[in-house]
């Protein structure tokens, strides 16, 4: 599976009633706040066996999938 459809189908999971397709910043939209990025995290971090740096973990990172998926890449290398 793409790392995109996972991070997709986990923020499906987290927030089934939003639709995260059509936001440009799911911050700024208001999809997720800091209990369900901390929950995103803990969801990829046990999915993909990696641990995401303390630093990384700021609104940027977690504003849409690119972002996300960009954020897993820099956190495992090469997947």
């Amino acid at each position: 599976m793409e790392i995109a459809d996972a991070i997709k189908g986990m923020l499906t999971e987290l927030r089934p009633e939003f639709d995260f397709e059509n936001s440009t910043d799911f911050i700024e939209d208001g999809l997720l706040d800091s209990f369900d990025i901390v929950s995103l995290i803990s969801m990829i971090e046990d999915e993909y066996g990696i641990s995401i740096d303390g630093l990384d973990i700021v609104p940027e990172n977690f504003s849409g999938i690119d972002a996300i998926v960009e954020l897993v890449v820099k956190n495992k290398g090469d997947i």
